[in-house]
């Protein structure tokens, strides 16, 4: 696996960064998203660590070295996208289609507001898409925060390419949904 991932990323920056033709990307969401009401849950802020926030797919090529894909990247802003689809996940795992992304008009419309700092989104030169992110759970609109905790997750990426490490960053927000439903439930 790591032996491909770093034939993938030697014939990327030799030939993938001279592409005049840029790729997007999206991340996506365990499935299509509830319908209807429920419990009332906002996601948001999203907070990325500098080195991520930007439009830009990202590979860490050693322990301490990142490279920019020039032509790869996200299709709209990496903090709205990660929103979009925790919320999606949670309103799934929750069973509510009452879901908000950050920011919303009125916080009379929520029960629990998750914000998020993600300071590690990539994919690591050993062939594995990491996520590390502290969450905290508030209750509104006393704004109590009744749960948090820091995610770390690897996911191994299933082939060289970036659709595979961003299907891999995917299945990552999948696990990190799961966490926060849990504390949710939890305090229910």
């Amino acid at each position: 696996m790591k032996r491909i991932f770093l034939i993938f990323v030697a014939i990327w920056m030799f030939v993938g960064c001279g592409s005049t033709h840029p790729s997007f990307y999206t991340l996506s969401a365990e499935g299509p998203g509830k319908s209807g009401g429920g419990i009332g849950i906002g996601v948001g802020p999203v907070i990325l660590a500098e080195y991520v926030n930007r439009s830009n797919l990202v590979v860490q090529t050693s322990a301490n070295q990142i490279e920019v894909a020039q032509d790869h990247l996200w299709a709209g802003d990496l903090d709205h996208s990660i929103s979009r689809v925790v919320s999606i996940n949670l309103g799934r795992k929750l069973k509510t289609g009452n879901m908000r992304t950050y920011p919303w008009s009125r916080d009379s419309e929520i029960e629990y507001q998750v914000a998020m700092d993600v300071r590690e989104f990539v994919a690591g030169h050993d062939g594995y898409a990491r996520l590390q992110a502290s969450w905290r759970v508030y209750a509104l609109p006393s704004r109590r925060m009744v749960g948090k905790n820091t995610f770390t997750g690897e996911e191994p990426i299933s082939s060289g390419d970036f659709e595979s490490m961003v299907a891999a960053q995917s299945r990552l927000l999948g696990k990190l949904s799961e966490e926060i439903a849990q504390e949710i439930r939890k305090n229910r």
